[in-house]
């Protein structure tokens, strides 16, 4: 049986843990079998694309989850009304309350559904900030999804241009297939569409959220490569075969 629950982010439990560390929430959920999804909407209204997109997400998660026999819960996290606190935060060092349980909500999911409009070839200054002021551990492990819509098809790179650098840097493994919605993909056209309409996107909605539930279950929390095997210091040359440290380097080409 599927657990859909859609929450408002300043609603519900109280906070459980300092500023997104994955403790608290986390670990009084932990056992119950649901798999958490975080949904981050920064888009800017609730009828935006970002939001269509999210609600498209949800509901091909919720299908897959179905196909699989797993309880799912969601929480989507509208960045809209935290916009004041994450600047309190960026500018003060603390996080109000409101801003704080949605950072927790964030590090305590299982996976993760990260979405943001196109502003200047890159992802809004909301949707980065609250990621800035989340802590750096706190998605470690976590898989996420990632999405982007824009006016036009020719900004679809945002997705490995901008997000997936910004996920890697936190260790949140981003699943291979990423989203990105234009105008024509929601039925309208555009000077420069390919006519298509859309005729893709459900379909690699469907792909995306398909493998992000198979990551969430494979995945442990809060391990990834380093910390399962180790960091490249911890391990020595011997644990990488052929490669040659740079002090060797700058020996050879006499600068050493």
């Amino acid at each position: 049986m599927n657990t859909v629950k859609m929450k408002d982010a300043g609603a519900g439990r109280p906070s459980g843990s300092a500023a997104g560390t994955g403790n608290g929430p986390r670990e009084a959920t932990e056992g119950l079998g649901a798999t958490r999804v975080s949904v981050v909407n920064a888009g800017l209204s609730h009828t935006s694309s970002t939001a269509r997109l999210g609600h498209a997400v949800v509901s091909a998660l919720q299908e897959e989850a179905r196909n699989r026999h797993r309880s799912l819960e969601v929480e989507v996290v509208d960045l809209r009304p935290l916009a004041r606190g994450i600047a309190d935060a960026l500018t003060m060092g603390f996080a109000p309350p409101e801003l704080q349980q949605a950072l927790d909500r964030v590090a305590a999911a299982d996976a993760l559904v990260a979405l943001t409009p196109v502003y200047r070839a890159s992802c809004s200054g909301l949707f980065k900030s609250f990621f800035d002021v989340l802590d750096e551990e706190a998605l470690r492990g976590t898989p996420v999804l990632l999405g982007a819509t824009g006016g036009t098809p020719r900004h679809a790179l945002v997705t490995e241009t901008a997000l997936r650098p910004l996920f890697t840097y936190l260790h949140a493994p981003a699943v291979m297939t990423a989203l990105y919605a234009a105008t024509e993909d929601w039925g309208a056209s555009a000077a420069d569409s390919g006519g298509e309409a859309g005729a893709r996107l459900a379909a690699r909605i469907r792909a995306g959220a398909a493998e992000l539930l198979d990551a969430s279950a494979s995945a442990p929390r809060g391990t990834d490569a380093q910390v399962e095997h180790g960091s490249p210091e911890d391990q020595g040359i011997d644990g990488f075969p052929g490669f040659t440290d740079f002090q060797t380097l700058l020996h050879r080409g006499g600068l050493s």
